[in-house]
């Protein structure tokens, strides 16, 4: 949530910046917020001067009770001014309300070195990798036509039919040398942040409650693409006990300092969590409907640093280079891209997407997004730290993919498979394998 501070001393310029996200505008309505600022200002105003005169008639009947005169008048006059303060707190209580609610359906803003631009055209390649010549270097070309994940995978247990069967579309099963290398892929990203990147491994729930998603921003202005639980028996239309399946692990380890104040040598905070996690993809329609590139439920390795402000920016650049490092691990090309204003997430001020290399679709595609949602998600939380000084301040949050597992494993199909069906595994999944080298097709 942006500050309310920062809208009431420089409104045009926090309109400005968000006129360069994806339309449609406005974000702000001014003409609303103008007028919700100046009944507040009125109010408190008001208020400010009921409270002095009662003040001064609480004093006045003390002295008159001393010399023995009559304070009826006078007391009736405080009994009014005691009505009008209570409404007038009400209707400060109900306004302010009203202005929290209209700021939660408002975007972060832009860092000012986000590139500027309408839509996903405008984002800017920052880098690119490939095993085969390293840092600049183009994805090497198959020496046969290239097969699709849905194609190389189907033989190895990849099951979109039965999937459809169980739960519709947009749904899987994996059995044998697929559903091994898809807990391999996880098995390995988790050990790679825990040992190497330094975060702590998490188990967190499935399920959470709608303040959580508040609190990250997925609520309220993203409801329709979350899956909410319904509970049996007489809590069933109980809004109060609604829960909801978690879009990404972001917002379980994110929220574990909600409502804190967190010592300042509790910073960094580094979190990761390995967990499934579910959209309805409400604005897919008709998009990456063959495969696995776009599924309701799907699991993904989740990264989440908790900083001091002054260190969001290196965190930022140090968390796009632990997800590069599992797909250089992978052995897998891809590369990283600067996202435009119009492109970046509703939470987030910077985000950098990894893309990796698909040779079935000879284009890059998202497998990591690294964001860096500055104090945005900590002032909805009220995570804070107490700073040396004793003042506490917002805490800077950041999240990532670390990476999407059923995203890797598409690339790792594709990437590694070899003419006659079979699939190379890279050196760094081999330990989680048993030594295997190729994942081969079932009789």
């Amino acid at each position: 949530m942006l500050d309310i501070q920062l809208l009431r001393k420089d409104l045009d310029h926090v309109v400005q910046r968000l006129e360069l996200r994806r339309k449609p505008q406005p974000f702000i309505h001014v003409a609303a917020f103008e007028a919700m600022e100046a009944e507040r200002k009125d109010l408190q105003v008001r208020t400010e001067q009921w409270q002095a005169q009662r003040n001064a008639l609480s004093r006045d009947i003390g002295q008159r009770k001393a010399t023995g005169e009559s304070v009826e008048a006078a007391m009736a006059e405080v009994g009014q001014l005691k009505a009008q303060l209570e409404q007038a707190a009400h209707d400060l209580s109900r306004l302010q309300q009203a202005m929290h609610e209209a700021l939660l359906a408002v975007p972060n803003l832009p860092h000012p070195q986000v590139p500027v631009g309408a839509d996903e055209a405008a984002n800017v390649e920052v880098r690119r990798w490939s095993p085969a010549g390293g840092a600049g270097a183009d994805p090497a070309p198959l020496a046969w036509p290239a097969q699709d994940h849905v194609a190389l995978g189907e033989p190895l247990g990849l099951d979109f039919e039965a999937g459809a069967a169980l739960a519709g579309a947009r749904f899987n099963v994996m059995r044998g040398p697929v559903a091994r290398l898809h807990r391999a892929l996880a098995a390995y990203m988790l050990d790679l942040h825990t040992q190497h990147h330094g975060y702590t491994e998490c188990v967190t729930p499935y399920m959470v409650n709608a303040n959580a998603l508040v609190g990250t921003g997925q609520l309220p202005k993203f409801e329709q693409d979350l899956f909410a639980v319904k509970k049996g028996g007489a809590q069933a239309d109980d809004e109060a006990q609604q829960l909801y399946l978690i879009p990404t692990s972001e917002v379980t380890l994110t929220n574990l300092v909600a409502h804190r104040v967190l010592a300042a040598d509790a910073l960094p905070m580094r979190l990761t969590a390995h967990t499934p996690c579910f959209r309805s993809e409400a604005g897919a329609a008709g998009r990456d409907t063959r495969g696995m590139i776009r599924q309701h439920q799907f699991d993904k390795v989740e990264m989440v640093q908790v900083v001091h402000p002054e260190a969001s920016d290196a965190a930022l650049r140090d968390m796009v280079g632990h997800a590069e490092a599992v797909l250089q691990g992978l052995e897998l090309p891809y590369r990283v891209v600067a996202l435009c204003t119009g492109d970046i997430g509703f939470s987030a001020a910077r985000t950098y997407d990894l893309e990796v290399w698909l040779p079935a679709q000879q284009a890059y595609r998202e497998i990591s997004s690294v964001s860096n949602c500055e104090a945005f998600q900590a002032r909805r939380m009220q995570a804070r730290v107490k700073l040396p000084d004793g003042k506490n301040t917002l805490v800077h949050t950041l999240n990532g993919s670390g990476v999407a597992v059923g995203r890797a494993l598409v690339a790792v199909l594709e990437n590694h498979q070899q003419a006659d069906g079979s699939v190379y595994l890279p050196a760094a999944l081999r330990p989680y394998l048993g030594g295997l080298q190729r994942l081969t097709p079932q009789p």
